[in-house]
């Protein structure tokens, strides 16, 4: 996942998140030696990570499909981290690696850290280019432009941005990593205030958005998809595994509609792997669950029933369009409809 993710000891420290070690920007310039160019790169996720699934979210929906390949590694992982045994006779077909362990190694030999996705390759010399998934989609949404989809919303709006990154922060700080916080606790007192931390933020969340249909401005930005890609997972995996669970998602009424009207929207549920986000959760931390035992539950149903957030107004894709259908060899099992 994101860095400092994955099976590891928990001893008693807090925990913290380490920084992306690899922070080098792809960029229309290509300042910093790695240009925007069609073809060149292959985006690596997980669809149980949240951190690769905002990437995978921006890559629908401004089309950038065509420009920037996808990999999808296994979402359990070996003692070598990611893993493509999805794919024929267990290698990437387009890296021709098993792990993308390998990339990292051809561009950093011996490098510190673990192995983290999401990660952009440089296909011709197979060297990792970043895993920085902060700045990662700000750049698809601003670097990459010349290669969008016509019609393709404009995520990061130039007026909004101190906004969205202010709201982002408080996101991230409270929500995206509180989670982890609180699942990885090692002590009552540090679980209690990072648990306590979520669920306060998650309440101004839904003060917010009572009113509006999305987090900054009335279109969709990059703060609705990092909130969505913790949302989806909330009642899954964070309500039992990580023991967030003062109340499910689903049982607060702003929070659970905005988050249906997110995955009802072309470009987001489309790219939700329930099934690998469960099996990863519950298979692949065994300091947390050591059974490795996967929950049958929740019933998942409800992700398409009516959320009546229209009602707010608010025009998702701005002055742009809806993405176009999964590109073939992409799609994922749809969460069964209500009444199946």
């Amino acid at each position: 996942m994101g860095e400092g993710e994955g099976n590891r000891a928990y001893g008693h420290k807090p925990f913290k998140r380490s920084r992306s070690h690899f922070s080098d920007r792809i960029t229309a310039d290509g300042r910093e030696g790695w240009p925007v160019e069609a073809g060149r790169y292959r985006l690596v996720v997980s669809r149980a990570c949240p951190w690769a699934s905002r990437a995978l979210v921006s890559r629908r929906l401004l089309g950038l499909e065509g420009a920037l390949s996808l990999a999808v590694a296994d979402p359990l992982q070996d003692d070598r981290s990611w893993r493509f045994t999805l794919d024929p006779d267990g290698r990437d077909p387009v890296l021709g690696i098993s792990h993308l362990a390998q990339a990292y190694e051809a561009r950093e030999p011996g490098h510190p850290g673990g192995v983290s996705v999401p990660a952009v390759v440089d296909v011709p010399s197979g060297k990792l280019v970043t895993n920085d998934y902060q700045q990662l989609t700000l750049d698809l949404a601003t670097e990459w432009t010349a290669l969008h989809r016509p019609g393709a919303p404009d995520l990061y709006p130039e007026p909004l941005r101190e906004e969205i990154d202010e709201v982002m922060e408080d996101v991230y700080r409270d929500v995206n990593n509180g989670v982890y916080r609180a699942g990885f606790a090692t002590g009552q007192a540090e679980y209690e205030e990072a648990c306590a931390g979520v669920f306060r933020r998650l309440e101004w969340l839904a003060d917010r958005l009572a009113g509006q249909r999305y987090l900054v401005g009335d279109t969709i930005t990059e703060a609705d998809i990092r909130l969505f890609t913790t949302l989806v997972r909330f009642d899954p995996v964070y309500h039992g595994h990580f023991k967030c669970n003062r109340w499910k998602l689903a049982e607060n009424a702003v929070l659970w509609a905005y988050a249906r009207d997110l995955f009802q929207t072309p470009g987001f549920g489309d790219t939700v792997d329930f099934d690998h986000i469960k099996r990863h959760y519950y298979q692949v931390h065994t300091g947390i669950n050591p059974t490795g035992i996967v929950p049958l539950g929740p019933d998942l149903d409800g992700w398409h029933t009516p959320h009546d957030r229209e009602r707010l107004g608010g025009r998702p894709f701005g002055e742009g369009t809806p993405p176009g259908p999964v590109p073939a060899g992409e799609e994922v099992p749809a969460v069964p409809a209500a009444g199946a």
